[in-house]
């Protein structure tokens, strides 16, 4: 069975060794406690969200804390070639939805977009109440998935900025339904930012796909089948960690 992972506080565990005493307090020893019921003598692991990940044995699980013993730790590098994936906001929770998977899947970084159909409007205070909501979404989805890393969510871009953004990374790729290139066929830059655009319900405007292409960003599908905003960035990222990760 494969161990319960839980998040501790980044950097706490930067001079971790074996034989350590580590002390899981706040919300996550309280969900390991009272929701999990881990129990003495039960092995976890304990990721800071940074790459550093240790297994311990719990010695006592009281009180909403957990003390355990250290008999692992792993640093896990950055990745050389990071994928990001730039949602355009879609109404219902469909982009989270996308989000939640693609960091399941791989993702090292997620740009929501304000694109030109996007329906719904990240404005003021509501747009950084929905980008910590995707942050939530996003660390809840790397606990899961055992993540040593957890993926920074950015501030909403507009296309403007993602045009820029795009000149900026080593790869872009716009999925689109009337693309001609496939994803599976492209290369993937051995190192630097690989950018996956992925559009809102209403698609990517011709406006748009003419601004991203000028800024070297290329035009591609998955298949024949067109997806859902919702499914489209996962089903991106697997393809893309399954040439260059899953080996």
């Amino acid at each position: 069975m494969t161990l319960h992972q839980f998040f501790a506080d980044p950097g706490s565990l930067d001079d971790a060794v074996v034989g350590d005493r580590l002390v899981l307090r706040g919300s996550e020893g309280r969900h390991a406690v009272t929701v999990k019921r881990i129990q003495p003598g039960e092995s976890i692991l304990v990721a800071d969200g940074a790459g550093v990940r240790a297994t311990g044995m719990v010695l006592t699980a009281a009180g909403g804390e957990l003390e355990l013993s250290v008999a692992d730790v792993c640093r896990v590098p950055a990745p050389v070639t990071t994928f990001a994936l730039v949602q355009g906001l879609a109404k219902g929770d469909r982009d989270e939805l996308a989000v939640e998977a693609s960091t399941e899947l791989g993702v090292d970084r997620v740009i929501p977009w304000q694109s030109e159909r996007s329906i719904v409007q990240w404005k003021g205070e509501r747009a950084e109440k929905s980008r910590r909501k995707w942050a939530d979404t996003v660390r809840a989805a790397a606990k899961q998935s055992r993540r040593a890393w957890i993926p920074p969510v950015e501030e909403v871009v507009t296309t403007a900025q993602l045009v820029s953004r795009c000149r900026r990374a080593t790869a872009s790729f716009i999925l689109h339904e009337e693309a001609s290139a496939c994803l599976a066929a492209q290369p993937i830059p051995a190192a630097g930012e690989v950018l996956v655009v992925v559009g809102p319900e209403g698609g990517i405007s011709p406006a748009e796909l003419a601004a991203l292409t000028g800024a070297g960003g290329i035009p591609v599908k998955l298949g024949d089948q067109v997806l859902r905003s919702s499914t489209a960035g996962p089903a991106a990222l697997a393809v893309l960690s399954a040439a260059d990760r899953w080996q």
